[in-house]
């Protein structure tokens, strides 16, 4: 009653699987989940460079980028679906919200222990700002870069299976939901097998980007 058996979650992924119904939540959630990572991502890059550009700013914002770290993002979730609106809108941003600060405040920490020498040396030849960022910072920081992906991907999950509990009728999250308010505790496992599954390849192929460009 409480793990369901083996035998039930086989069967169950077969029948969604053969009915391609488990397809239509994978693609849903991973849908969601890619946008969230992208943007979430490359917005909290952004604000990051901005920050380590203009010291004054990062030290205005430090106070409120510790705040917002430490709201829970999850809780807030149902505000921000109403602000947005009960749709993939409002899920993408409840993913969006959950890793943004974290990319921000890795970011900064990352792009602040570059070696001042090198950073010297490139300002004696005459480097600006944009050319230190281009050929110094973010090829010395791609490490720490990726690292930041790897920890988005589980919070992009996070923020989209708490927004699909909360207003989709597709998606991972939705199954698992289901699963428990029938109390089919084979369903509510299969979709947490599935769901971690995906974690795992979205995680390999990070780690097979960064072999490659290696």
């Amino acid at each position: 009653f409480i793990f369901s058996r083996p035998s039930q979650i086989v069967s169950l992924f077969i029948k969604y699987l053969s009915s391609n119904e488990l397809l239509i939540h994978t693609l849903v959630s991973t849908y969601e989940v890619v946008i969230g990572l992208v943007l979430g991502t490359s917005l909290g890059l952004l604000i990051a460079i901005i920050l380590y550009e203009f010291p004054i700013l990062a030290k205005i914002f430090d106070p409120f980028l510790i705040v917002f770290n430490a709201l829970p993002k999850t809780a807030l979730a149902p505000i921000l679906i109403i602000w947005v609106g009960a749709n993939i809108k409002g899920i993408v941003v409840v993913s969006i919200s959950i890793s943004l600060v974290i990319t921000v405040i890795n970011a900064l920490n990352a792009f602040n222990n570059i070696d001042s020498e090198k950073i010297k040396l490139f300002k004696t030849f005459e480097a600006n700002k944009l050319q230190i960022l281009r050929y110094l910072i973010l090829p010395a920081t791609l490490n720490d870069i990726l690292n930041i992906i790897r920890i988005n991907i589980g919070m992009s999950w996070v923020g989209v299976i708490v927004g699909e509990f909360i207003v989709s009728k597709e998606g991972i999250g939705y199954l698992i939901m289901y699963g428990s308010q029938v109390f089919k505790m084979g369903l509510v496992m299969m979709g947490v097998l599935v769901l971690g599954v995906l974690s795992f390849l979205m995680y390999e192929i990070v780690n097979i980007i960064e072999k490659l460009w290696k």
